[in-house]
């Protein structure tokens, strides 16, 4: 490392220039106001959740208290991105600072990532016990677990990247300083650098790997137990309440998951410039916009509370 030490002391650069999605003006502003606008939906849609959750005393149960973590972890993964991506349409500069907005960027924003690919698996063995082991389920999944459990969740997720995140900041980067890309991701950073960096790569993407690679795996072995014991239910109508119950989840994670692997895990992962954008914003922007609709429309308990907020307000605008 003392190659990059040295290096670094030389490094003319003080600042990135994120191009985000670059064009004429005009689409800047129309750009600005469509993610605004799926900005506020995302941190309405979830918030509306966290709310309910907090409100009604029936939802006070392991399944709700992670979905309500889950809603909040979406709020700041998307508060992660967009901002500083709102601030770029409508600047000149599209500049990012080098030690500070940038890099503390790249760590919020893979250690949130890192956090949602926790929590889904957690949720993923909360619905296992739920349904596979029914008279085990309150004994074992209590709220002080499932908050431990959740706690355990949000430290390690924050555990993960400020090492490789410490060497990267160690390389040279002399110039150019422009990013193709509207978050500061590893790949274009490392592009950057001054000297080549196998080894910071190799390790930012194993780790990404081995992350990534786990947790699915958890979860798919989770599901296939869940698979088979809703097979082996009896009735028709419990069949269709265990899928109802694990299928808006199946599909928050394949949805997450998939996009995950086209940018990380994909044979080259040096993606082109334009692929990695629009993967990136369906992970970053857009499911965090739709998973509140995805677990609100197909839940029944959570669709009751929702209207009981609605009541609520309307009855406080009213007075």
């Amino acid at each position: 490392m003392e190659t990059f030490s040295s290096a670094s002391n030389s490094s003319t650069i003080t600042g990135f220039i994120l191009l985000g999605l670059p064009g004429p003006r005009e689409e800047q502003i129309l750009l600005f106001v469509l993610f605004s606008t799926v900005y506020l939906l995302t941190l309405m849609g979830n918030g509306s959740i966290i709310c309910a959750v907090h409100w009604d005393q029936r939802l006070h149960t392991p399944m709700y208290i992670l979905l309500a973590n889950f809603s909040f972890l979406e709020i700041w993964y998307v508060t992660s991105t967009v901002p500083n991506m709102l601030d770029n349409f409508l600047s000149d500069t599209k500049a990012i600072s080098f030690s500070g907005s940038c890099f503390l960027q790249f760590y919020f924003f893979f250690s949130l990532g890192t956090n949602e690919t926790f929590l889904l698996p957690l949720m993923a063995f909360d619905r296992y016990l739920a349904i596979c082991r029914p008279l085990h389920y309150p004994v074992i999944m209590n709220n002080r677990l499932c908050t431990v459990l959740v706690v355990l969740c949000w430290v390690t997720a924050f555990l993960c990247y400020p090492v490789p995140i410490y060497f990267i900041t160690q390389l040279p980067f002399c110039g150019p300083n422009t990013i193709d890309h509207f978050v500061c991701d590893p790949g274009p950073l490392l592009a950057l650098s001054c000297v080549p960096a196998p080894g910071i790569e190799l390790s930012c993407s194993l780790l990404s790997s081995i992350i990534i690679f786990i947790t699915l795996f958890f979860i798919l072995a989770s599901y296939t137990l869940v698979l088979r014991a809703v097979f082996r239910v009896p009735s028709a109508a419990g069949r269709r309440k265990a899928f109802s119950t694990c299928g808006s989840h199946l599909v928050v994670v394949s949805l997450f998951y998939a996009t995950l692997m086209v940018m990380y895990i994909s044979p080259n992962s040096g993606n082109p410039a334009g692929t990695q954008k629009i993967v990136t914003l369906i992970y970053s922007s857009v499911t965090p916009l739709i998973n509140p609709l995805i677990y609100s429309l197909r839940n029944k308990d959570m669709k009751a509370a929702l209207r009981k907020i609605k009541i609520l307000a309307k009855s406080s605008e009213n007075s």
